[in-house]
């Protein structure tokens, strides 16, 4: 260690420190290049020795964080009378089949899901009120004539 430090003293003691000559009438391309003087050469100790860096195979790793997705499919059926029904498949295993839901637990999902999927279904409610309404008028005609046989025989 102590030739080291011996050798960095002498370079140092050597190096002579040149000033570069004023700029000439000479064009610039050709104008002379100061030598560049010898920098001394420390070693460096452990702690200062620069480690080699190791070329990366493949693409750098993501900062992202990685998510687990879960595959879940949800088919909700209904017929034109109102009758709705919920199969809930994970993966290829069937959870729930045939589960049936009612009308209004299907309107309220669809609302908090998507203002589209609310209207989609909401045209299907809408129709099926409009059937239930033509069959509650019908069979109230239907008491009604009912209604009146029966009083007819009670006379």
């Amino acid at each position: 260690m102590s030739d080291t430090l011996t050798e960095v003293q002498e370079a140092e003691e050597t190096v002579v420190e040149e000033t570069p000559a004023p700029a000439t009438a000479a064009p610039k391309a050709e104008a002379p290049k100061p030598a560049e003087s010898p920098k001394p050469v420390e070693a460096p100790t452990a702690a200062e020795a620069p480690k080699p860096e190791k070329p990366k195979a493949g693409r750098p790793k993501s900062t992202a964080k990685k998510t687990r997705t879960v595959e879940l499919t949800l088919t909700v059926t209904g017929t034109a009378e109102g009758e709705w029904q919920a199969d809930l498949v994970h993966g290829t295993q069937r959870v729930v089949s045939g589960l049936v839901i009612p009308a209004i637990a299907v309107a309220k999902a669809a609302k908090e899901l998507h203002e589209d999927i609310a209207q989609g279904i909401e045209s299907v409610l809408e129709a099926a009120r409009d059937q239930h309404r033509t069959r509650m008028e019908e069979l109230e005609a239907e008491l009604a004539k009912v209604k009146a046989q029966l009083a007819e025989l009670s006379e």
